[in-house]
């Protein structure tokens, strides 16, 4: 493989002046965490990357950290639905400023017999061709009897043997395990085999046979197949594989008004339940809520009941790009005797110079996921994500989000997203939130402005004996900030308490133009996102940023 090369942003070889105006915000933001040139490039000695979540002392500091914008869920002419090459999308990811991406090809026996081999030639040149981007190979998971995953794997020796060893042993659709429904006679046998799926591959990491390999839970409420006790399996299986889910789907241009169809809502979440759906999900759960999916965007439901556990699980944003909307190419025609299945690859596309079908947006034109990391490789974005310190946003909202909560007695830095704080009953702590705000026009030429922080607060509880429960009653918008018209770095410092029992905050924010009760009532959530009226979702106005968590651990409790 290339050696990797800094981004521009991060080289100090590049003069400012040649610096777009992100590139420009984002290297002040790498100057300000100490990590520019070779500090990023090498990493810290004094502050290995990830080391201090868990302390089992009191207080806990991490390190600075460099956020790296990326995206878990790209297609190409790989996958049988999607459409465009590789330098397509690697060029639009460079184009809308991606650090790392990840090709997640859905799985077909085309994929796993031809597609897979060629497709890692490709990402081969793909990494030599773009030596400022980290390219990973991935797939698109048919998990048994439920919904679809990312899978993918640290660069090395063995990256698509794994992908493809795993692709034709448990896949749902290449085994025709996809009953999932309640009762059913092969319901039991495919959800153990999609549990079985994942210890296999935290065997595979655990062997070396792979440096690393992370599973990503895709668009989980757009069928409703997702229920929380697999939900709850999957991540109890391995947690340090199986990390987390997309807290918003792709597809998020489906509604702009006029162009898909009078019915049509952001995520292509535009289905009803089936026999396969959980029956106790309620018809709201089939929307989304400002872009994010119900199991995210409900203070209280489904991700707060798993995070009430005490447990991380990860959210993230993508693009899921197969066709992206007002894109004029076309996939292009097949040579007599050729099909997917025999060849494991589309015709390249072809410019029509006329409108296509699509919903999707290119990687990084609208939906990012930001991954806290000590420098810049491959290992340390899949430790970022691992560790929890993430945090997306829509539409480019915010420049830089950094979140520290640290007990009042301690000088240090705290403790940062996807980490514990272990702190003594009635102790004073603050959470510090420094948002640094848009400083330029997005790719739709609207300048970002944030209008309000959410500080929610939830009780860890611990596991649950119902696993199929989706409410976390404890959970609450707890204090909002008003940051309207506030510009450049501040910093928002928000006084907590630690009561009798231990508990996490986590925070949420948007442009403010769309808002209403939460689902679960006013007084729990009083302003969170609201679904749009079918056919009429312009994501550009409604944008919101989420993060992860912070966990304070109350000794005793």
């Amino acid at each position: 493989m290339t050696e990797q090369q800094l981004p521009s942003w991060a080289d100090p070889s590049v003069h400012p002046a040649d610096l777009d105006a992100q590139g420009v915000s984002r290297r002040g933001l790498l100057r300000r965490a100490g990590l520019f040139g070779a500090a990023f490039a090498l990493g810290s000695a004094a502050t290995p990357a990830f080391a201090s979540s868990g302390r089992p002392h009191f207080g806990g500091e991490d390190p600075r950290l460099a956020y790296l914008v990326g995206d878990h869920h790209v297609h190409s002419v790989y996958s049988h639905d999607a459409k465009y090459t590789f330098s397509q999308q690697a060029q639009a990811a460079a184009r809308y400023g991606l650090d790392w991406m990840v090709f997640n090809e859905h799985s077909n026996f085309g994929h796993a017999y031809y597609g897979a081999k060629l497709e890692h030639a490709e990402i081969v040149r793909a990494r030599a061709e773009n030596p400022r981007q980290l390219i990973f190979q991935g797939l698109e998971w048919y998990i048994p009897a439920a919904e679809h995953c990312t899978v993918f794997a640290a660069p090395g020796p063995h990256e698509t043997d794994l992908l493809t060893q795993f692709e034709l042993a448990y896949d749902g659709k290449l085994l025709g395990y996809t009953e999932g429904s309640a009762g059913a006679a092969d319901t039991a046998r495919n959800e153990a085999h999609a549990v079985k799926a994942i210890k296999w591959l935290a065997e595979q990491r655990r062997s070396g046979y792979v440096d690393d390999v992370l599973v990503l839970a895709n668009h989980p409420l757009r069928l409703g197949i997702d229920s929380p006790h697999e939900m709850r399996n999957w991540r109890d299986a391995a947690p340090e594989i199986m990390i987390g889910m997309e807290g918003a789907p792709g597809a998020q241009g489906a509604a702009l008004p006029g162009w898909r169809s009078a019915t049509s809502i952001r995520g292509e979440y535009e289905n009803k339940p089936s026999a396969q759906s959980w029956a106790a999900y309620p018809a709201d759960a089939y929307l989304t809520y400002g872009g994010f999916d119900w199991a995210t965007a409900t203070v209280g439901g489904l991700w707060d009941s798993m995070l009430a556990e005490g447990s991380l699980f990860s959210i993230t944003t993508n693009s899921d790009n197969h066709r992206t909307v007002f894109d004029t190419w076309k996939n292009g025609d097949w040579p007599a005797g050729q099909n997917f299945d025999n060849t494991g690859k589309l015709p390249d596309p072809v410019n029509t110079d006329t409108p296509q079908p699509g919903s999707d947006f290119w990687p990084g034109q609208f939906s990012r996921t930001h991954v806290g990391v000590t420098r810049y490789s491959y290992r340390s974005v899949m430790a970022g994500l691992r560790a929890g310190r993430v945090w997306v946003d829509h539409g480019h909202l915010l420049d830089g989000l950094d979140v520290r909560v640290k007990r009042d007695c301690d000088l240090g830095r705290g403790v940062t997203l996807g980490g514990r704080l272990r702190v003594r009953k009635g102790e004073k702590i603050t959470l510090y939130v420094t948002v640094t705000s848009a400083s330029r026009p997005n790719p739709q030429g609207i300048l970002p402005e944030l209008a309000h922080v959410d500080v929610i607060r939830g009780a860890v509880r611990g596991p649950v004996s119902d696993r199929d429960g989706w409410q976390a009653p404890d959970t609450r918008v707890v204090q909002t900030k008003d940051v309207s018209g506030r510009k450049g770095t501040y910093t928002l410092r928000i006084p907590l308490t630690a009561g009798d029992e231990s508990f996490y905050v986590r925070l949420r924010g948007s442009d403010g133009k769309r808002h209403g009760a939460g689902y679960l009532g006013a007084s729990v959530d009083p302003h969170g996102p609201i679904p749009h009226a079918p056919g009429d979702g312009d994501p550009w106005a409604d944008t919101w940023f989420y993060s992860n968590p912070v966990f304070v651990d109350v000794a005793g409790a």
